[in-house]
């Protein structure tokens, strides 16, 4: 089993940044990637990146790409996700994920973590 804590959330204004993490405990050994999703209110869980375990390769969706960027300290088993420009359509709560196989980026996650709320004001 893996657990995952998530923590960096907050309130930020519109152009600004915010830091996410994701502290992974348990069985680490066993993750091949970490991904971040987020679920907006009313509407269904998105990806949002992606990084592999043991390697830099990283993952990202299109509403994101060159905003947001996905980095780990595999010494601390942390991911981390760092959030630039932010735009009010960002506001959603995001949750972390592990994966313990190889697979498509975008699914497939075994492990999740409880999420953390990022509200981007206008």
């Amino acid at each position: 089993q893996v657990q995952l804590v998530e923590s960096g959330g907050g309130l930020v204004q519109a152009g600004g940044s915010l830091r996410l993490s994701c502290a992974a405990s348990g069985s680490t050994f066993s993750i091949r990637a970490m991904g971040w999703f987020r679920q907006a209110p009313g509407k269904e869980r998105e990806f949002v990146a992606a990084i592999r375990w043991t390697e830099i390769t990283t993952y990202y969706a299109d509403s994101v790409k060159d905003r947001f960027s996905v980095f780990k300290d595999n010494a601390k088993n942390t991911v981390y996700l760092q959030m630039n420009s932010l735009k009010p359509e960002d506001t959603a709560d995001y949750y972390c994920a592990a994966r313990a196989s190889d697979g498509t980026w975008t699914r497939g996650y075994d492990y999740w973590g409880q999420g953390t709320q990022v509200t981007v004001s206008s």
